[in-house]
This record gives structure tokens, sequence and C-alpha cells, in this order.
């Protein structure tokens, strides 16, 4: 480690999240406020927005052979968004749930099957799911009773996921067909006793890095779960990690928070040891699947100021 995290851009985020390294840039949402935003590759530059929803904006993955087009958890399903602005909806599974619901965090495999979490606004126990937009299209919900869904993050071979439930301060790992995408027993990673466990990535030697909520702590555990070294920000609230090459790319959040610092809700960067590898881009047959008719994205019922009400307003 050559550094401590640092912030170098102007942009503090109510709740930054959902932030890859695609191989030729940075994306990040700023998730209630449902913008989609990239980095320019100049550090100090302030961050750019790509696209602006209605809705929040959980997670995006480039769709492979459509520059600009992405795939992304939003709303209550899974949307496409193009470079036109409108919008496509291979589903909506949670527009009919008993409470309001929203998309959180969200990540394309390496095989390019889209996976997605959902919550309840008020992080209301077990009412979240993780659903996969499969290759040709369809909509697969794979867990359910879930209460904060973060993650997922997969290894570089596709062969392991983990995925955090917040709320329950677990991360679980879950092995991962590779032909059919059927999830194996998954058995606990660790189990975070203060604070939450947020977003995550795998780095190249399989060690995976948390952000863990309320702590202003960023942890490296080792594929057996031994905890490696751990980072400290002058921020309470990490929430979002990706690995671009060696450097360590850190969202935080100012949300929920009384008297906020002037460093919560800023993008932190720091030189790591171990690096990562490019978020996969999403491989789904959009001609094969279920999209609604195109069109501006359609405001939740409960409205886009909603906020969660529970875990400290996690997401």
């Amino acid at each position: 480690m050559t550094a401590e995290p640092r912030p170098t851009r102007p942009d503090r985020l109510e709740l930054g999240e959902g932030i890859r390294w695609t191989g030729s840039g940075i994306v990040l949402v700023d998730i209630l406020a449902g913008r989609l935003l990239s980095a320019p590759d100049d550090p100090t530059a302030p961050l750019h927005t790509v696209a602006q929803l209605p809705v929040p904006l959980g997670a995006v993955a480039p769709l492979a052979g459509h520059s600009g087009t992405w795939i992304a958890a939003a709303g209550t399903g899974i949307c496409v968004l193009h470079p036109d602005g409108t919008v496509d909806w291979p589903a909506r599974p949670e527009d009919n749930a008993r409470t309001a619901m929203r998309m959180n965090d969200a990540v394309a495999d390496p095989f390019g099957r889209f996976w997605a979490g959902s919550m309840a606004y008020d992080a209301e126990e077990g009412a979240g799911s993780l659903y996969r937009l499969d290759l040709d299209g369809t909509v697969v919900r794979v867990l359910e009773g879930i209460t904060v869904p973060n993650g997922p993050a997969f290894t570089p071979d596709g062969s392991v996921m983990y995925l955090a439930d917040s709320a329950r301060g677990v991360v679980r790992r879950y092995p991962v067909d590779p032909v059919t995408a059927d999830l194996g027993t998954p058995e606990e990673f660790v189990t975070i006793g203060e604070g939450s466990p947020d977003g995550m990535v795998v780095d190249v030697e399989g060690a995976v890095w948390i952000a863990v909520w309320g702590t202003g702590t960023v942890r490296r555990h080792l594929p057996d779960g031994t905890l490696d070294r751990t980072l400290r920000l002058p921020a309470r609230q990490p929430a979002g990690l990706c690995l671009a090459h060696d450097v360590l790319h850190i969202t935080t959040a100012r949300v929920g928070l009384a008297v906020p610092g002037p460093d919560d809700g800023a993008l932190f960067t720091v030189r790591v040891a171990v690096p990562g590898t490019p978020t996969p881009a999403a491989r789904i047959d959009l001609a094969r699947g279920a999209a609604t008719s195109g069109g501006p994205a359609r405001p939740p019922d409960v409205g886009a100021s909603a906020r969660p009400a529970a875990v400290g307003d996690q997401a």
C-alpha cells in the first residue's frame, strides 16, 4: 500500500454506489438521485452525468456489442438505457410487491449474465430478492428472503459468487454452475460485527475487498475469509468498490447523516498491491427477451424521494 485513500474530485454524492471499471473507464451511480455518472481520466475533474432517471438507479453493466448502452438495475426492475435516452424494461418483478420495493446493487458475471438485488424502501426484514437476467433475456428470481442485498461479486473465472445481506451483517459464498448459472449450497464467508458489509470486489488473487458501511473502513479478506488488511477513510459510510488495474476506487454516502463531514459522499482512490480485472459486460440477447416498449423511465409509485429507513439508510 503506497498511501491512504483520499478524495480528489469535488463531488459529494448522496448515496454513491455501483462503481465499476469497464476496462475503458469508471462509471458509478448516485442511487436515490437516479444518476449514472462517469469519472473523467483527470482525477481532479468533476464527475460527468451520463443518464438521469426518475427512479432509483442501483448499478449498471455495459451491453456488449452496443456502444453507449447499459443494462441497469433501476426502479422496480431491470432496464436497458439507450444512448438516445430511451429506456426498455425486460422486467419489473417488484412492481406488484406487497411493500414498496426498489432495486439495489447489481453486476454482470464473467459469462455475461446480469445479477441484481432488490430491497424494500424501509428495509423490511426478508423482503428482498436476487434476480438474474439470463443470456436469452429471461429474468429469474434466484434467491429470496434477503433484507438488503449487496454485491454480488464474482471471482474472475465466474465459479464463485459473493453476496452480502447487509442488514444481517453476513457475506455468503455460492458456487456457480458455469453452464446453468445455478447456485450451489452457500457457506458463510465472513460476518461483520460492527457496521454492515456493502459493496465488494474480487481481485486477481481471489481476495475480496468489502466496504463496511458505518465504520469508515474497507477490508480485504483472503479466500478463506481471513482478514488481510484494513483501510481507513475520513468518511463514515463507504458503499461501493472497484479495482481499475491496481487502483481501488471507493464510493461513500452522505444520506442519513445529521451532520455530514467534508469527505462524506466523496469518491476515494488508493493504490493497492494486487490488481483487479474489468467488470464484465452483459451479453444479453435483447431480441429474444421480453422487453416492454421503449420510452422514458416511469417514476416509482412511492416517489423518487423515498428513502430506506433502516440499516442507517444503507443501500
